[in-house]
């Protein structure tokens, strides 16, 4: 059983490739699950907020939760912002977790803007609006030191990218 997170900021492509890849990964017959960090937030993580502490209790949620699918999956993706590399390697340590890094440079992020949330972001301080937690705009994001595939959404396909995280994935289950 292979558990794989994905961390990227906001918009970077994490649940497009995740789909991407549990598509294709389902045509070699092999079983996937897929925790998504937005939706998980709705349901297992609906109590926590966006401090450090309650940022750090979301990824070990979602640790546990991928975990708890080793009897029933083939491969697990945790697709979530994951912002602190003290949580991604406590993940890596706990659970064995690979960690692959979605990386896009923010401007392209700010132009795409899939959700809004980079406008909000760059609001003035005073505009009813205003995102104060965007993680890489005005909240911390600490850049994968310790990951074990980077996939450049910004200069690659979806395809591209896809491609790229599947054929990881296939090398992690052969060994």
């Amino acid at each position: 059983m292979l558990i794989i997170q994905l961390t990227g900021l906001s918009g970077s492509g994490k649940t497009t490739l995740s789909d991407y890849v549990k598509q294709k990964l389902e045509d070699q017959y092999l079983r996937v699950e897929i925790i998504d960090g937005d939706k998980y937030r709705k349901t297992l993580c609906s109590d926590l907020g966006f401090s450090k502490e309650d940022r750090y209790e979301n990824i070990r949620r979602l640790g546990r939760a991928a975990y708890s699918f080793t009897d029933s999956c083939d491969v697990v993706i945790i697709a979530a912002i994951n912002p602190f590399e003290q949580i991604r390697n406590e993940l890596k340590l706990n659970y064995g977790i690979k960690t692959v890094w979605i990386n896009c440079e923010v401007n392209v992020l700010i132009n795409r803007d899939t959700k809004g949330l980079y406008r909000r972001a760059l609001l003035p301080d005073d505009h009813p609006e205003k995102l104060n937690n965007l993680t890489g705009i005005n909240d911390s994001y600490d850049l994968p030191l310790d990951h074990d595939l980077v996939i450049n959404t910004h200069i690659e396909s979806t395809e591209q990218s896809g491609n790229l995280l599947y054929s990881f994935i296939l090398q992690q289950i052969a060994r």
